[in-house]
């Protein structure tokens, strides 16, 4: 069955943070490259998932253009950084996007039910598409 696609709304990105995206790409965390395995080459109903995506002035772990969602996983790097990753959140949701978290330990240890939330909010956003 083909996914379906979202009329394609453009989200500006700061250019500069390229680069950067890149260097996180080459240096992912173990519990990046899990997802990773299990998001890519259109494995979730077949859509298209990328990694380490500039949107706005911020990088997402990863993004499906076609639904406008983002999925972080919130190692250590976010630890005292609540407020600024809800913050952060905020802008992006303001632009569209449906925002999924899941911590490390979730990726490591229950990872059949990371994906399977993943895939329960891609059925949830293709209702909403179709109507």
């Amino acid at each position: 069955m083909p996914n379906i696609i979202m009329p394609r709304k453009i989200i500006p990105y700061d250019k500069h943070l390229k680069e950067r995206a890149r260097e996180l790409r080459n240096n992912s965390t173990q519990a990046e490259i899990i997802l990773w395995m299990h998001l890519k080459g259109k494995k979730i109903n077949g859509y298209d998932f990328h990694r380490q995506k500039p949107l706005l002035h911020f990088i997402v772990d990863f993004f499906c253009n076609e639904l406008n969602l983002a999925i972080e996983i919130d190692g250590v790097s976010h630890d005292g950084n609540e407020k600024k990753d809800e913050w952060r959140q905020n802008k992006l949701e303001a632009f569209g996007i449906t925002f999924l978290r899941f911590t490390n330990l979730e990726v490591h240890q229950q990872t059949e039910e990371v994906m399977r939330k993943i895939e329960s909010v891609i059925k949830d956003l293709e209702k909403r598409i179709k109507s």
